[in-house]
């Protein structure tokens, strides 16, 4: 599954000669944009889901639209989303990743002749560490948009580093800023666990579409998701557990094995999957896997990288150094073998879940060769391993 976050917003202009014609003109530019808005919505609520940047989660076109009860339920779920990034060691976490943190760095440095003399809005700023980068790059001004409490500290970092005359922190959810200027550029670290947990691209899509000049700049500008087949050594030794309780309590408990195995595949694992172990070349969407060799596959796993202008490119791949983001592994109800080049076909679909829209609702389907299709249903909510 792949998106792009790019300016790619076209306009349809055109000089009558007559009014008469012109209104015919304009109906009937009209109606072609309609129709072709109705497409687009229809196929990415059935595919991938639609990313609206009026709402923060995706319909598909079965589904009717929330009632008043389910807004109060997301608005409690954006306020406590909010408050967790009060937490000091949210940002510990996401500040000691280097990879992440010097990989924007360098991004905004690479196009500091684009950024001298800009206007840059942070999304999402956190301590503000983006937005003092646009600054030092040559930025004349910048909106550190932060909507939890962190925001005070951000103004106390701007202040630390003298920079408060360029720097504007902004206590607030970017849905609500009314900037005093169109935007050349917006740096935002969206981006969270299998890409789309915490659902924080629409703010992001919004933001663009309200405020960023044609031919603005994103940071990042475009956004990849991969999906590969994966063999856990530890699965074994953790079933293997229920037996060995005969030997210490003097009593069994084979029957938890099947239990186990359930709970493994009901939850999301975040966690750092070896190079070894992807048991197929990584694909995106719809997928037809072929495999490396003889092992067992215990489920998929994902990861994405992200770009940036002028080539720059952030990866959580298990083939790269190490990220917070890890990994993130989806196992299958019963894991099963497979030799060289045996086909895995199938596809994963993702949409934020419909009460709580930073959580996900994720369904993967797959297919060995020509036998049974299977598909696993996951909640992907802030209760994964």
């Amino acid at each position: 599954m792949m998106f792009f976050i790019v300016d790619c917003r076209s306009y349809i202009c055109f000089w009558p000669m007559e009014t008469g014609f012109f209104w015919m003109q304009a109906l009937w530019v009209w109606t072609a944009v309609v129709c072709v808005l109705m497409e687009l919505v229809h196929s990415f609520g059935r595919v991938t889901g639609y990313m609206s940047s009026q709402e923060s989660f995706w319909r598909t076109e079965d589904e009717k639209p929330p009632g008043e009860e389910a807004d109060r339920k997301r608005q409690r779920h954006d306020c406590s989303y909010f408050k967790s990034y009060a937490d000091i060691g949210v940002h510990e976490e996401m500040l000691s990743d280097t990879v992440r943190t010097n990989a924007y760095r360098y991004a905004i440095f690479k196009n500091y002749e684009r950024l001298r003399g800009s206007v840059v809005a942070d999304v999402g700023a956190g301590t503000g560490i983006l937005s003092v980068f646009c600054v030092q790059a040559g930025a004349k001004k910048v909106y550190a948009i932060e909507a939890s409490d962190i925001a005070g500290q951000t103004e106390a970092v701007v202040n630390e580093n003298k920079m408060a005359e360029r720097i504007d922190v902004i206590h607030n959810a970017v849905e609500s800023v009314k900037f005093p200027e169109q935007l050349d550029v917006i740096v935002s670290e969206w981006m969270g666990y299998c890409l789309f947990y915490e659902s924080m691209l629409p703010s992001v899509i919004h933001c663009r579409d309200r405020w960023l000049k044609q031919g603005g700049l994103m940071f990042p500008s475009t956004a990849t998701l991969y999906i590969a087949p994966f063999y856990d050594a530890e699965y074994d030794n953790r079933l293997e557990f229920w037996s060995e309780i005969r030997s210490v309590y003097k009593l069994s408990m084979e029957s938890m094995k099947s239990y186990a195995k359930q709970s493994i595949a009901k939850q999301v694992h975040v966690n750092t999957i070896p190079p070894e172990a992807i048991q197929a070349h990584a694909q995106k969407g719809e997928f037809r896997f072929e495999c490396f060799g003889r092992t067992q596959v215990h489920g998929f796993c994902t990861w994405f990288d992200v770009g940036f202008p002028e080539g720059v490119t952030l990866t959580t791949s298990p083939y790269a150094e190490e990220t917070h983001w890890s990994q993130t592994a989806f196992y299958v109800d019963e894991p099963f073998p497979v030799d060289q080049e045996v086909c895995i076909s199938g596809s994963i679909h993702i949409r934020p879940h419909r009460e709580a829209s930073r959580f996900l609702d994720i369904s993967i389907t797959h297919q060995v060769n020509n036998g049974p299709k299977h598909t696993r249903k996951h909640l992907m909510n802030d209760c994964f391993v």
